[in-house]
């Protein structure tokens, strides 16, 4: 089973760059994509309904155009659920739960705390009810995977100059104690399972020629409680995958 997440930045700028014939290829068994841009209603059939996928969106009402995910899923959940964490953040259109047997999945575009000082706050306390709530369901017995962008790099291997971003948002500390509580917690960052080298990332600055020189950031995950560990095959990044400043991360499951 291969499960595959992208920041895509604009579902319809992406489809102009061959996003559907990409997907065509890929085969991905599920696909969460962030950063949308879109709802549903803005879309044609061959995005809302691509061969073989059911879809699932979460949208912004605060603001059109803005944030967005869509789970893609050739398997019907037995369950889907929208946003969770209550007023103050589903508004905008951040997470998407889909459950299945073997597992529930959680699609999430973490806010950027990069704005401002009050969008800072917003991330921290997203961050807060996103975790008590995965950990809510975990008590209950369910088996939980997310993915994302996170909007933070964990440690500095995980972008190119960690020294110079050691006071921007993204790298701050308090940001990075929020995924050393996580993984304290058991769930497994599931790249590091398999690659511990430098150098691999899935974002990169539109500005001066970040990505051909690879001075970038991973900031966006899988991750998967251990009680899933022994199902978990690989985990990897698809940075030649284009049309976004992001690029796909997946893992593959055996079940």
């Amino acid at each position: 089973m291969k499960l595959l997440c992208w920041n895509v930045n604009g579902i319809r700028a992406i489809a102009k760059k061959g996003f559907l014939e990409w997907l065509e290829h890929e085969q991905p068994d599920i696909l969460c994509l962030q950063e949308t841009k879109a709802s549903p209603e803005q879309l044609d059939k061959s995005l809302l309904e691509p061969e073989h996928y059911f879809s699932y969106w979460h949208s912004s009402v605060v603001k059109k155009g803005y944030s967005g995910v869509v789970t893609y899923t050739k398997k019907k959940p037995l369950n889907v659920e929208y946003g969770l964490l209550g007023e103050k953040f589903d508004g905008e259109g951040r997470v998407v739960m889909t459950e299945f047997k073997e597992f529930v999945l959680f699609n999430v575009y973490f806010p950027n705390g990069k704005a401002r000082s009050e969008r800072l706050n917003y991330k921290l306390e997203f961050y807060e009810a996103f975790l008590k709530k995965i950990e809510d369901l975990r008590k209950k017995g369910k088996k939980i995977i997310f993915c994302g962008d996170v909007n933070t790099a964990h440690k500095e291997i995980d972008l190119a100059r960690p020294k110079e971003n050691e006071d921007i948002s993204g790298f701050l500390p308090i940001e990075r104690k929020w995924i050393d509580r996580v993984v304290e917690k058991g769930y497994i960052d599931t790249l590091r399972e398999f690659h511990k080298e430098p150098d691999l990332y899935s974002w990169w600055s539109l500005q001066a020629g970040a990505r051909p020189r690879n001075v970038g950031w991973r900031i966006d995950y899988f991750f998967i409680q251990p009680e899933l560990k022994k199902h978990l095959r690989d985990a990897f990044i698809l940075p030649d995958v284009m049309g976004s400043d992001h690029c796909p991360v997946g893992i593959k499951l055996d079940f």
